[in-house]
């Protein structure tokens, strides 16, 4: 892995690991702060709403800056955040804290993608943006569950202080590793970064990606209630087949991204139609442990296949000022987690029972599919996309 790109990875594992870990201690933040595990659970939505809210802001207010400074910035504000959630008195200043925490999410990861395509050769501009997410996988596998044992054993707050203390380490690794100059800022500044919104496949790259979010938490957001109740796995076995999901996860971004600079809308479609089928074969053997275990891993391994080609494919289809668009389809992905949530309680509600809720990431995925052919197909009316290409330095 390129040193500049291992920098930004260490943020997204601190990134990743803040934003997750807070779920595994919601009872322990709930009793200290003495409000209700819902109103904690809230503590989420007021992080996922800064993300995307925050995203587009700072993407716009920094379009004339430095990539570089810019990063180094986030990273910082991300540290500053998490110091705030760790001192934080009380209930509404932690929430205030975490949404300052989330401002500079999306952006950070936008803004990061571009500079990691920068920095390798076109054909290996995916697998790039796969070794930088790759910091948001392992903090599935390792910050979250590492994160919530030291919060069980020392209290929530020592979570939020070694997470600084990370933040500090990757500050630090952003000022020496990342090459001055790198990814300049779009020539036209703030007006040519809101000009490429105008584009049509831009926005279809973003509904694709929110679909395709959207398909993964329908399922996931209640994949407690299917193991235990339809699969019939122990509650304690549960985190086990969740780190199995985050290892899936791991394995299926150095696949996407590898996948992604072949072929990247072929990958797009091919993962978006094995993941409707999945799901399908989920709803047969979710009653049948070792086969539903095997299942989560491939779902795992699917689910972030498609993360690197969609935020290579905004990257391409938005190259004259590509800053904005990636770092909105961070947003995207935010949203589709919200609207996937909301759409599986909604037929759960309606009485869709937890084994035949996979159906829902079914639908979701299919029309995500519906979507990503009528862009492939815009693509092959083209006779050339004729992009230019804006992300390498010319100095």
């Amino acid at each position: 892995m390129p040193l500049p790109i291992l920098a930004l990875a260490v943020a997204s594992f601190c990134i990743g690991t803040t934003e997750f870990v807070i779920m595994g201690l919601l009872p322990e933040m709930a009793a200290d702060l003495g409000v209700s595990i819902p109103a904690a659970g809230l503590l989420v939505t007021g992080y996922a709403l800064g993300v995307v809210f925050g995203a587009p802001v700072i993407a716009i207010g920094t379009a004339h800056l430095s990539r570089k400074s810019v990063l180094i910035g986030l990273a910082s504000l991300f540290v500053v955040g998490n110091l705030l959630c760790a001192i934080a008195p009380n209930y509404w200043l932690l929430m205030a804290a975490r949404v300052v925490t989330a401002l500079g999410h999306g952006a950070f990861f936008g803004i990061g993608s571009v500079v990691a395509a920068s920095l390798v050769p076109v054909n290996k501009r995916a697998s790039a943006i796969a070794l930088m997410f790759a910091g948001l996988t392992l903090a599935n596998i390792l910050g979250v569950p590492g994160g919530t044992a030291l919060g069980e054993a020392f209290g929530w707050r020592s979570t939020f202080y070694a997470v600084v203390g990370i933040g500090l380490l990757s500050v630090a690794a952003i000022a020496w590793l990342v090459p001055s100059g790198v990814a300049p800022p779009s020539a036209g500044g703030i007006a040519s970064e809101v000009k490429v919104l105008g584009k049509l496949q831009v926005w279809l790259a973003m509904i694709i990606s929110a679909l395709a979010s959207a398909s993964l938490f329908a399922v996931f957001t209640y994949i407690k209630p299917i193991l235990t109740d339809v699969t019939g796995i122990s509650i304690a076995a549960v985190t086990w087949v969740l780190l199995l999901f985050g290892a899936g996860m791991t394995v299926g971004n150095i696949i996407g991204g590898k996948l992604a600079d072949w072929k990247l809308m072929p990958t797009v479609l091919g993962t978006l139609t094995l993941l409707a089928l999945m799901f399908m074969v989920m709803v047969k053997i979710a009653d049948i442990p070792a086969a539903m275990i095997a299942t989560i891993f491939l779902w795992g391994v699917l689910t972030f296949v498609i993360v690197p080609p969609m935020q290579m494919r905004v990257v391409e289809t938005a190259s004259e000022a590509p800053n904005l668009a990636s770092t909105l389809n961070q947003g995207a992905f935010n949203m589709g987690n919200a609207a996937g949530a909301w759409f599986g309680g909604l037929a759960i509600s309606f009485g869709v029972s937890y084994q035949y809720l996979p159906l829902v990431g079914t639908a979701t995925a299919v029309i995500a599919l519906g979507v990503a052919l009528v862009s492939a197909r815009l693509d092959r009316s083209s006779a050339a996309l004729g992009y230019a290409d804006p992300l390498r330095s010319t100095t």
